[in-house]
């Protein structure tokens, strides 16, 4: 499983790689398109007064990995027993089956869970789960979501993080992209926009997801190799130990064997 696990980490290394200009192009349109459009308006730029919010937990499906899910799993429960405790109602959302399990087997209710994603995400993974909670957003079931995922840094370092999925910051209202472009616009600005907007949801949550896989094969081959070196060293130990027994068993055997003879010696 060690082996397995370093063979997938280049793999899911370059997806994380080859998703960000992506998502980094999309936010440069949105800004743009957005300063075209004026005073833009959609539901997913909303903001509502926080009285449900929606938490989407990416856990993994496998174990073997460590503290991987754990950690995600911790984060999140803390974070939704803040919510309950500012007399917020929580609706959750897993990805995985670690966190399908933990938060059934707590008694929590899962509105919605994925499985069978963490390993190799693709992108209409993404797309099912950004549409589920952009309709539970849109249609005001939730006034608000949260994502709790484990961001991948490194193959040595991966850290448990959360980020507001939604609403989305309205466009423009961050930093300017380097340099301005100019767009003839068709159709209008505002209905483009209503159209970029959800692709950029899809876009976060499929990085999202593969910043985890990401994660997930790096905390497994770290666990696996722990394991190995463990067992490899118990072998050690039990090795010296079995071959000290049977030296044992071979002095005692030999004494026998001189003391019986010496016995017969007397004797005779």
């Amino acid at each position: 499983m060690e082996l397995i696990a370093a063979a997938r980490i280049p793999k899911a290394q370059a997806r994380v790689v080859a998703s960000k200009p992506y998502v980094e192009k999309l936010v440069e349109v949105i800004q743009n398109v957005g300063g075209a459009s004026g005073g833009v308006s959609h539901p997913l730029l909303d903001s509502r007064e926080l009285r449900t919010v929606g938490v989407l937990v990416v856990a993994s499906d496998r174990g073997l990995a460590g503290a991987y899910a754990s950690n995600i799993i911790r984060l999140a429960e803390r974070r939704m027993i803040e919510h309950h405790k500012a007399g917020r109602e929580v609706i959750l959302y897993t990805i995985g089956k670690k966190a399908q399990t933990y938060f059934r087997y707590r008694g929590y209710p899962i509105q919605r869970a994925f499985l069978g994603v963490t390993d190799t995400p693709g992108y209409g993974d993404a797309r099912a789960v950004s549409n589920t909670v952009m309709d539970a957003y849109a249609g005001e079931e939730i006034d608000a979501v949260e994502a709790v995922y484990t961001r991948y840094q490194s193959a040595m370092t991966q850290i448990a993080s959360e980020i507001r999925l939604l609403p989305l910051e309205p466009p423009g209202g961050g930093a300017a992209p380097p340099v301005p472009v100019a767009y003839t616009y068709e159709p209008s600005p505002a209905e483009i926009l209503s159209r970029i907007l959800p692709r950029y949801v899809e876009a976060s949550v499929f990085n999202m997801l593969l910043e985890a896989s990401a994660s997930e094969h790096s905390a497994r081959r770290r666990a696996m190799k722990a394991a190995t070196d463990n067992a490899e060293e118990l072998i050690r130990i039990l090795t010296v130990a079995a071959n000290r027994a049977r030296q044992a068993e071979i002095t005692t055997a030999i004494t026998e064997i001189v003391g019986g003879a010496e016995a017969l010696a007397a004797k005779s």
